[in-house]
């Protein structure tokens, strides 16, 4: 799926849920939570301000950063069979580091 993002949104692939307890019992479909961390897939070219300037987004392309628990709308890439959300820079909490 060849998405471009505009204005402020981001795409970004989420990560995959954790298979199995830190105890190590597997977790069925519906008891794993889905994560709120991801990879930035692409970014739009950055939000429209009133006097006609552009801010440009403070996340980049390759970034991993947590979001929001509703954060997006999630679409299904049947392509390559992952699962990505289109969402607006505000949604992001923080840029993972290191």
């Amino acid at each position: 799926m060849n998405l471009k993002p505009i204005a402020d949104r981001i795409i970004v692939e989420r990560f995959a849920a954790a298979e199995k307890t830190a105890g190590g019992i597997l977790l069925p479909d519906n008891a794993k939570d889905k994560p709120q961390k991801g990879k930035v897939l692409a970014v739009g070219p950055g939000k429209m301000l009133k006097d006609g300037t552009r801010r440009p987004l403070q996340v980049a392309v390759g970034d991993v950063v947590l979001f929001t628990a509703w954060a997006g709308n999630e679409y299904q890439d049947q392509a390559q069979s992952r699962d990505i959300l289109v969402m607006h820079e505000e949604d992001v909490l923080a840029v993972v580091e290191g």
